[in-house]
């Protein structure tokens, strides 16, 4: 009876990554796909095209991006965030969303999207993490003169994650994105076959 167990759950670990993914990006796509038709019904009437939506979504992130690129349009959007930067509780959700997405950001410069093994003197642990901050500069007195560097330790599950300051030389970079990384970071660094 164990082989069928076996059988089945191998089966279904196989099965759930592929149709979790193939069902989010089909609820993501009826989502825009709903969205443009709401949109554009007004203006063609029933004529409408499958994938319209897809086109439409892609060409509205492109001209958001274009002209958040505009210093004008820059100057505006911080307008626009002001409600979101001074309440209280939604400061801190956004405020955190925002700094996390500007760190992927292309605009972001390689050298502050690294890859490091961090390891204590004495000590034969070896933990993966991200530097996010090259140097001290603008943080509080105390921290602004160290010369460290800011290492992000992300835990299992994307549940959280450890902030620390560490002497430069105690991190060795590694050869993975960033992006590797933080997916080996959700999976909690689980081997593949």
């Amino acid at each position: 009876m164990k082989p069928i167990y076996q059988y089945f759950f191998r089966g279904l670990i196989t099965f759930l990554p592929v149709a979790l993914t193939v069902y989010v990006l089909y609820l993501f796509i009826v989502w825009l796909e709903t969205l443009a038709m709401w949109a554009i019904r007004p203006l063609v009437g029933d004529f409408y095209l499958p994938g319209l939506g897809i086109l439409i979504g892609a060409a509205m992130i492109f001209g958001l991006g274009f002209l958040i690129s505009q210093p004008v349009t820059a100057r505006m959007l911080s307008w626009v965030e002001l409600p979101f930067t001074n309440l209280p509780v939604v400061k801190s959700i956004y405020s955190s969303l925002k700094s996390f997405a500007d760190y992927f950001s292309p605009s972001q410069k390689e050298t502050q999207q690294q890859v490091v093994m961090l390891k204590l003197p004495d000590n034969e642990m070896t933990i993966v993490g991200l530097v996010t901050r090259q140097n001290m500069q603008g943080l509080p007195p105390g921290l602004a003169e160290l010369d460290h560097v800011a290492v992000y330790l992300p835990m299992g599950y994307m549940i959280g994650g450890y902030t620390v300051f560490v002497p430069r030389s105690w991190t060795t970079p590694i050869n993975m994105s960033v992006e590797e990384a933080m997916r080996a970071s959700l999976l909690a660094w689980m081997g593949g076959k």
